[in-house]
């Protein structure tokens, strides 16, 4: 977890992933290209960061699916608090922030960055509660694509934005209440607060060393849930079983994917790092699939493909842009 701070902002608006991406695409430094194919060992080697991105955003939406599970145990704001303040205990004892030396407005920008974390959270396991996970995934990712059209400001986004409305349509199937639309309105909500995580996890970036301000971030969003939590669930969040689970989800859904992420970014520019996590809404799916036994209709799987392919674009889009501005 030792992460370098060179936060691009740019990256970070156009990163249509999960959240536990965005830190790395805030925080990785300079990458190292690696053996490429005509001077290292072969293809092998150039497949290794792919392979870890794919298992990074099979372990987030697989932690994501035991979440679900834990649900009928701990509830939705019951399984927050234990994945937050799971992950916040690990984080603090592998990365040990410091506390000093730091300004008012550094603070305020963690706080920021650690309250939309867990609003974020808050209102994804809220929607997940309600909806299937894919389509949960599918219109959280609404958030980060919206950014990332409107950091662009080029006209060929808005296409890409209407590509990806026309797959919301297709989700509501003509009205949100074949989903249930409060877990629509979380899932959305989530999607808001993931933006806003994204421009704080810059600004984080840049203010704090290595995953220091990740770390403390964490730390922030698990006090804001702790209450919640215990308001819901109570004497249930002490259960051994449940605490073994939770404890689960937070390595799953946030401490490997960070590591693993982190891996692939020091050989994987950021741009194709952003196009491949896109894909969540798909991996979501068949996570919620295999252990969720939640089968998505056709009309559903064509609606996730058109947001996947908005994201991609968007992404594209973007990169396309800063080259440019790059060469000029």
């Amino acid at each position: 977890m030792n992460v370098q701070p060179s936060a691009s902002e740019p990256a970070a608006a156009a990163a249509v992933a999960v959240p536990e991406a965005v830190p790395a695409l805030d925080t990785a430094g300079p990458r190292d290209p690696g053996p490429g194919p005509a001077t290292g060992p072969g293809r092998g080697a150039a497949l290794v960061p792919i392979v870890l991105v794919v298992a990074g955003g099979l372990s987030v939406q697989f932690g994501s699916a035991v979440a679900a599970l834990l649900m009928p145990k701990a509830g939705a704001l019951g399984v927050v608090t234990l994945r937050l303040a799971a992950a916040a205990l690990i984080l603090l004892v592998v990365c040990r922030p410091k506390l000093r030396g730091h300004s008012r407005a550094d603070w305020g920008t963690v706080v920021a960055f650690g309250v939309a974390m867990g609003g974020m959270n808050t209102l994804f396991y809220q929607a997940l509660d309600r909806i299937p996970l894919g389509i949960a995934v599918t219109l959280e990712v609404l958030g980060p694509l919206a950014l990332s059209v409107f950091a662009s400001r080029r006209l060929i986004n808005v296409v890409w934005a209407g590509l990806a409305l026309v797959g919301v349509v297709l989700l509501g199937g003509g009205g949100f209440d074949r989903l249930d639309p409060v877990g629509a309105a979380y899932a959305l909500g989530a999607g808001a607060m993931w933006a806003a995580y994204i421009v704080f996890s810059a600004r984080t970036g840049r203010r704090f060393p290595q995953a220091d301000g990740l770390a403390l971030a964490m730390v922030v969003a698990a006090v804001l849930s702790l209450p919640l939590g215990i308001w819901e669930s109570g004497a249930k969040l002490t259960v051994p079983s449940t605490l073994a689970l939770g404890a689960a989800v937070a390595v799953l859904s946030s401490v490997l994917p960070y590591t693993l992420e982190l891996m692939a970014l020091r050989r994987l520019p950021a741009s194709t790092f952003a196009v491949m996590m896109s894909l969540e809404p798909a991996i979501a799916a068949t996570a919620g699939f295999l252990i969720l036994n939640q089968a998505l209709s056709t009309t559903d799987a064509l609606a996730i493909a058109l947001v996947i392919g908005a994201s991609m674009g968007a992404v594209r889009s973007q990169t396309g842009t800063r080259k440019k501005r790059q060469k000029g």
